[in-house]
Parts: structure tokens; C-alpha cells; sequence
């Protein structure tokens, strides 16, 4: 079905209108992935319906970018503001789907499909990384079993006509993906050490099962615990554990063990904890173990030379748009939160590779390398 004569029996440009159309769709579901998945609910139950008042939205309430404008980016029930967000999601869709199909489309209408899919899981992980500073397991690991699948079903997606060639590229991208990025964590972990986190005068921080809720933001144990030896540190002027309250004691919790005061627990053991800070010492790393999956899913699809391209690329990436962000503070006499969310940046070099890389990197090699060397394929 997916015979490059088959569909130029339609004109092509009918089909980059069907791709916008099928991308705006998508888009709308990836609305759904967007705020459900951070908050661990199903993406398919219940159906789409408004944060606000609930109501559920029929059908014609339901149409990709036509909706929004048409009620003026509120509730057709209780007139709740609705983010623009859930518009521009679904615009940007429709256009990486036309992208792709301008792309790959007229060689291959399966691997334009497989581009669309691919950009997708990029935009829907960038946004949810923007809100949330998480990547979910859904999109990181999902992607690299999708993606392994899909070199096997179109071994074209790495260049080569061979099934075996295609499994062996596939692979190897996720183990650098994930291999560079684990390393650049740990080398990141040794370099960056530790940070003072301040916060706003007599905060509620608490220890929950899973991560650290700060006044403005919740931190995973993973992306704090990242080696035996981490410990995050901190003087409390109240301490609230169980049945025993503390007052102006030193704490420290590692993986292995809470000291408060001269008092010691196993962490394991404890699933609550209050505490009234100022400022705490966190152990800091480069990025966190999310964008190891990502750069993995990554990997499944373009293979190594996407993820050395996209390593190098979002680092660049990186530091300008951070450089861009404190300078916007600093004029705004506002400070600029030290969290940088990686995965946009790792998301956005890996849409360049997908559409511009190989030829970039030939340009780049021709021009910096003596003759007679081979490109970067």
C-alpha cells in the first residue's frame, strides 16, 4: 500500500492537505498526552473534556484548530479560559505532518508516516519537559521499542534496503544514545557537584514517596540521587517526621540514610516528611536520566550519527537559548531560574538532523577537513 505509484495516482499536493488535516488531529491528542501523562491518567478514558467544569466535549465542540478560534479560546459550558497552548499544539502538528510529507513523501509515503510519527513524539515530549521538567516513560521507552519495530517494518528509515542493516543501525543509536547521554550525566555530576537552592523565607518543603515538592516545583529522587555518595543537605527550623517534630536541626538524606540531628532512618522507611527551610543543597548533574531515555528513542529512529549530531547540536542549542533567557530576565530586572529543560533543545536538533543534518555535516566536513575524507555517514 505504501508504493510510491499508488499514490501518485493523486495529485501530491492532495496528499500534504490530507497530511496537514491527519496532523492537526494528531495534534489534538497530543493535547491529551500533554496534560494527562505528567499526571499519570489514562489517554484514552475519559474523553476529552474541560479542566475546569468537566463537561464533556461532543464531537463538533472537537475540531483541531477550528474549535478554539471559533469559541474565542474559552469552555462552551462554563467559559473558562482554554490556553492557547492546545491551538498552537495542534498547529505545530499539522505542519511537522506536511514537513514530513514534503520530506519523504514523494519517495516514500511510509516513511513520510514514519517522520510524522517521529516528530510528534519530539513536539509532544519538548512541551511536556517545558511545563513539567519530566519526559515521560511512555514517550522515551515507547519510542525505542517504535522505533526499533520500525526499522524492521521500513528499513529505509536508516538508508539501506536491508531488514538485518537497518535492526543493527536502530540499535546502535539507542545504545549511543543512551550511552553518550549516561556519560555526560555522570561527567556533569562530577563537575557541576552541588548547588544552594533558595527559597522564599520559612518555605513548606515536603519528602513524598517518589520526589521533593518545592513551593514551585517537584523534584524526582532519581535527579537528585544519581550516585551513592549524593547528599542533599539543608539546616530546618522545623522538622516534621511521623509523630516527631525537630526544631533548627542540620538534615541530610542520602539513598542509604536520613540524618535529622543526630537522629538516623532509613529512607525506605519513610513515605512523609515536613520540613520549614530556607535554602537547600542539592546534588546537580548536567541533565537528567529522562533525556538519557529520549536521546535513546532518538537513537532507534536516525541511528548514531542523528545522536552525535543531536548531542552536539542541542548543545549549541542549549546554551543559546539559555544565554537568550537570562539576558530576558536581566533586563526584565527579573531572576532567571538556574533549570534548563534539555529535552526541547535535544528535540529540536534531532528535527534538524531528520530534515537538514547529513547535508549540513558533509557541508561542515568539506569545509573543515583536508581532502579526500570520508563524510559523515
Amino acid at each position: 500500500m505504501f508504493e510510491p505509484e499508488v499514490w501518485r495516482a493523486v495529485p501530491f499536493h492532495f496528499w500534504s492537505a490530507v497530511f496537514f488535516v491527519f496532523g492537526s488531529i494528531v495534534g489534538s491528542f497530543l493535547n491529551v498526552c500533554i496534560h494527562r501523562l505528567p499526571r499519570g491518567e489514562s489517554v484514552v478514558h475519559p474523553p476529552s473534556h474541560c479542566p475546569h467544569c468537566g463537561y464533556a466535549i461532543p464531537w463538533y465542540l472537537n475540531i483541531p484548530l477550528v474549535t478554539w478560534v471559533w469559541l474565542r479560546g474559552r469552555c462552551a459550558h462554563c467559559s473558562a479560559s482554554i490556553s492557547i497552548r492546545y491551538w498552537v499544539v495542534e498547529l505545530a502538528t499539522a505542519l511537522l505532518f506536511l514537513a514530513a510529507w514534503l520530506k519523504a513523501g514523494e519517495g516514500s509515503a511510509g516513511l513520510a508516516l514514519v517522520y510524522s510519527l517521529f516528530l510528534a513524539g519530539l513536539l509532544a515530549a519538548s512541551v511536556i519537559d517545558y511545563e513539567h521538567f519530566i519526559i515521560p516513560d511512555e514517550i522515551t521507552l515507547g519510542g525505542m521499542v517504535a522505533g526499533f519495530l520500525l526499522s524492521a517494518m521500513l528499513p529505509g528509515l536508516h538508508q539501506t534496503p536491508s531488514i538485518p542493516e537497518a535492526l543493527k543501525q536502530s540499535g546502535l543509536g539507542i545504545l549511543a544514545g543512551t550511552g553518550l547521554i549516561y556519560a555526560t550525566v555522570r561527567i556533569g555530576k562530577w563537575f557541576l557537584g552541588k548547588k544552594r537552592h533558595d527559597l522564599p523565607p520559612d518555605s513548606k518543603v515536603i519528602f513524598g514517596e517518589n520526589g521533593v515538592q518545592l513551593p514551585d516545583e517537584t523534584i524526582a529522587y532519581e535527579d537528585i540521587f544519581y550516585r551513592p555518595s549524593d547528599a542533599l543537605e539543608f539546616h530546618a527550623r522545623s522538622v516534621l517526621l511521623g509523630e516527631q517534630s525537630f526544631e533548627n536541626v542540620a538534615v541530610r538524606l542520602t539513598p542509604s540514610v536520613l540524618e535529622v540531628g543526630e537522629q538516623k532512618y532509613n529512607p525506605s522507611e519513610i513515605t512523609h516528611m515536613e520540613v520549614v527551610t530556607d535554602s537547600l543543597i542539592i546534588p546537580r548533574e548536567a541533565m537528567g536520566l529522562g533525556d538519557v531515555k529520549f536521546m535513546g528513542a532518538i537513537g532507534a529512529f536516525l541511528g548514531w550519527q542523528g545522536v552525535l549530531f543531536s548531542l552536539i547540536c542541542s548543545a549549541f542549542l542549549g546554551a543559546l537559548g539559555g544565554g537568550l533567557t537570562m539576558l530576558y530576565h536581566r533586563l526584565r530586572h527579573q531572576p532567571a531560574s538556574t533549570l534548563i529543560q534539555y529535552g526541547p533543545y535535544i528535540a529540536m536538533a534531532a528535527a534538524i538532523w531528520l530534515f537538514w543534518g547529513p547535508e549540513l555535516m558533509d557541508w561542515w566536513f568539506r569545509l573543515m577537513t583536508p581532502r579526500g575524507l570520508a563524510p559523515f555517514r
